[in-house]
């Protein structure tokens, strides 16, 4: 898999002229592809139970995230039927520097996405679902409220399965943190992605300081409810940089950090900077469980939702033993 890349170009059907998955990076000069190191290595999918996983996805018209950001786990995860489903589309009114999904203006929403997305969670036996979305600044509350009922929907439908949502910043949508906190996830995440110097070429429609506050306000108002975020390395920032991060979250008194390497999708992406180390990683972890992180996952193939479901039994167990239980 060494220099593989995803492509820039969709083209589902033959009669139609191909798309492309990203128009404002077309023009871009290609960046260097640096080759793997022996540590990121993952399986070709291919597995009975991965086609079924898929059998669910594509019979319900659901989108995920594994497919759209082209995971490198989906191998996995889908082997073992664990699937982050992306609601509100495939398509994202942001350009962020990193990222795979599509960008441009998105459909209008399916109204009956969240019943679709709580039928695929039953039939899968999900235990844990986590529950992501495209960027909607089109919409006035950012489509908050369609998460929220995607969460209501799971609820209804396997009460006993808890839920995972990994939201979008709401940039300029007041209200929309207080509807998705009051859905009551069991776990609400957002990522900051990558250190502050770097926000304007990686991250920028977004604002680091906001993402926090973010975080922050959902403690506020739920001060039970867990939250999480992450961020990718090797993108050309410094370790400092690195633990001034976890200071901040740390002062948003988030439970769980997740750190990554990020991985090209394209050459038109932003390029690697370098390859982290496993050792690195594992210094990260035991940094940020030093300055009271609950749990911190920090491994070159660590994704938001991967192993999604035991890093929730994780939390609980952690809380328990803070507070002597």
């Amino acid at each position: 898999m060494g220099n593989t890349m995803v492509t820039l170009i969709d083209k589902t059907d033959p009669e139609v002229a191909p798309r492309p998955r990203h128009p404002e990076k077309r023009n871009r000069p290609d960046s260097p592809v640096l080759r793997k190191p022996d540590w990121i290595r993952v399986r070709a999918p291919g597995s009975k139970v991965y086609q079924e996983t898929r059998k669910i996805v594509q019979d319900r018209k659901l989108v995920t995230v594994c497919e759209e950001a082209g995971c490198p786990n989906i191998g996995e995860c889908w082997s073992k039927k664990h699937a982050t489903f992306m609601v509100m589309g495939d398509t994202c009114t942001r350009a962020c520097a990193f990222c795979n999904v599509r960008t441009g203006i998105p459909d209008l929403l399916d109204a009956d996405e969240p019943s679709k997305v709580a039928d695929a969670v039953a039939q899968m036996g999900l235990h844990h679902a986590v529950i992501t979305s495209v960027d909607r600044d089109d919409l006035d509350d950012g489509g908050a409220a369609h998460i929220a009922k995607v969460i209501t929907a799971i609820r209804g439908r396997s009460p006993s399965t808890t839920v995972e949502v990994l939201t979008p910043d709401f940039l300029r949508k007041d209200g929309a943190i207080e509807t998705v906190v009051e859905a009551r996830p069991d776990v609400f995440n957002h990522n900051l992605e990558t250190v502050p110097s770097l926000y304007l070429t990686v991250r920028p429609g977004a604002r680091y300081f906001h993402s926090i506050r973010l975080l922050q306000q959902v403690k506020e108002i739920d001060p039970a409810m867990f939250t999480k975020s992450g961020i990718m390395v090797g993108l050309g920032e410094t370790r400092n940089e690195i633990l001034q991060v976890m200071d901040d979250l740390r002062v948003a008194d988030v439970d769980f950090l997740t750190v990554g390497q990020y991985l090209q999708p394209t050459r038109k992406h932003h390029p690697i900077d370098r390859f982290v180390t496993p050792d690195e990683f594992t210094g990260f972890e035991k940094v940020a469980l030093a300055k009271g992180f609950l749990v911190v996952s920090s491994s070159p193939l660590t994704r938001s939702s991967h192993h999604a479901g035991d890093d929730f039994k994780r939390l609980q167990a952690a809380r328990r033993a803070q507070q002597g239980g």
